[in-house]
């Protein structure tokens, strides 16, 4: 079994490249990370934007606030993601890996600290052969001390998400940070360091589970990077010209017949830039994430040698096959599923938000009284209310008795403040003469003084003796 000296060993020294493919992935490796590292700081009606609470369990999402009772969202949200991951798959393959996984996204960086601090792929090759020296030691050391320090980032600003970002930064400006926040920092920075500056592509190749499984939810119709074996065997070089050389049959100078030379120049680039190291002419394999880094510097070559572009391009098994266009989605019934069943959830995810009303509410019998009898007549049966108000100021409710037999409601003023939890005792009064003796169902109905639109009802058991 290969050991992770093994895989270090065998790093990839990836070419740099540059095409319309390369702009894309550097835009998204900016914007993924203006995203993660500026959400922490970004201040939404006088909180953090978005924060998980795990103390006092919030969630805090621009403005709205998730209590566990909310679980269903969060479960609603991990089936989109799902449903989203295999329809994205089964469209595109491993695009999401080669432009916007974090693995992707992280060694990127790294790779860019590398090349900046080490110079481009042959210098570091030639330098990692050699013996160690000062210039070795410097070099390397700096850019693995840059490489953590931004690790060491990547973690503090995850613990943003959970301790509040501002007060988070005021702790480590005063020099103190604390024992949880400093140990998932480390823990989290450390494993960005050795999974993106350490071991890399051999995290694609060996350890994602995501390259294992994606062979089943490819098809026929599914967009691969693609390298065009027809048009470019037979490889071999070639001198630039204006016009394309038709792959055909001809005949050689001692007039055997000889197949016409393709439109590879078998100039090995493609390999050169992959950051997998492998070579795409050998067809699919599970190691490409589709990058496309290899599609970029083959255009480039077609251009130099005054042929047409997509001699490596994005394309489906079939399409390739058959040199057909590429299948409409309305001709793949998969894809309509999977969409149908995506936009269903999200459409009732995003209206159960809207409809949503911003407290919860708990009625609980207290135990310690079963029921009494009042001195004017009438039964008592004593409760605890709790209200959970998720709204950030401070909310009036009163409680309504759908239920007949009931005489009144005693309650004191139910009054909580701003995102917080109050507990209140309550007194159901009910007419004997009505009600008779046992159990009986009692509809109430919990409304927002401040808006009355906002209302909940809950059903409690009045005993009767």
């Amino acid at each position: 079994m290969a050991t992770p000296l093994h895989f270090v060993s065998n790093k990839v020294y990836a070419r740099l490249t540059t095409g319309r493919f390369n702009t894309l992935r550097v835009a998204f490796v900016l914007l993924t990370q203006l995203i993660y590292f500026g959400l922490p700081w970004l201040n939404w009606q006088g909180q953090q934007a978005t924060r998980f609470d795990f103390d006092n369990m919030r969630l805090y999402i621009f403005g709205l606030t998730l209590l566990p009772q909310d679980f269903i969202y969060l479960a609603a949200a991990l089936i989109v993601c799902a449903l989203g991951l295999f329809l994205w798959t089964m469209l595109a393959g491993r695009l999401w890996c080669g432009f916007s996984c974090p693995q992707t996204v992280y060694t990127e960086i790294m790779i860019w600290i590398e090349r900046w601090v080490e110079g481009p792929p042959n210098a570091r090759r030639k330098r990692d052969a050699a013996p160690w020296g000062a210039e070795k030691i410097l070099r390397k050391g700096t850019s693995q001390l840059l490489m953590g320090l931004f690790s060491l980032w990547t973690g503090l600003t995850l613990v943003g998400y959970f301790t509040p970002m501002r007060e988070l930064a005021a702790n480590l400006g005063a020099g103190h940070i604390g024992y949880w926040e400093l140990m998932f920092a480390l823990s989290y920075g450390g494993f960005t360091w050795l999974l993106a500056g350490v071991l890399r592509e051999q995290v694609c190749k060996h350890m994602c589970p995501y390259a294992r499984f994606q062979g089943a939810m490819f098809d026929h119709d599914t967009l691969l990077v693609a390298y065009d074996d027809k048009r470019g065997e037979p490889r071999g070089a070639r001198r630039k010209t204006g016009a394309v050389i038709p792959i055909a049959a001809v005949t050689d100078n001692v007039g055997h017949h000889a197949p016409a030379q393709g439109s590879c120049v078998d100039c090995g680039l493609c390999v050169q830039v992959c950051p997998t190291g492998i070579d795409i002419r050998d067809g699919l394999q599970y190691e490409c994430i589709g990058c496309a880094a290899c599609i970029d510097v083959c255009d480039e070559v077609m251009d130099k040698t005054g042929q047409a572009r997509g001699l490596i391009r994005f394309s489906t098994q079939q399409a390739m096959a058959q040199q057909v266009p590429l299948k409409p989605l309305r001709q793949r019934p998969r894809a309509l599923i999977y969409g149908g069943l995506l936009a269903a959830i999200i459409v009732m995810s995003a209206t159960g938000l809207a409809l949503r009303v911003p407290f919860k509410v708990d009625i609980l019998r207290d135990r310690a009284i079963m029921a009494r009898e009042s001195n004017d007549g009438y039964v008592e049966n004593v409760y605890t209310v709790r209200i959970a108000n998720t709204e950030r100021d401070a909310r009036h409710y009163r409680i309504e008795v759908e239920s007949g037999g009931l005489v009144r409601v005693e309650t004191p003023p139910l009054t909580v403040p701003g995102d917080d939890i109050r507990s209140f005792n309550i007194v159901l009064v009910a007419d004997p003469a009505v009600l008779s003796s046992g159990s009986h169902s009692v509809k109430l109905r919990i409304v927002n003084r401040d808006d009355t639109r906002q209302a909940l009802r809950e059903e409690a058991r009045l005993l009767m003796p």
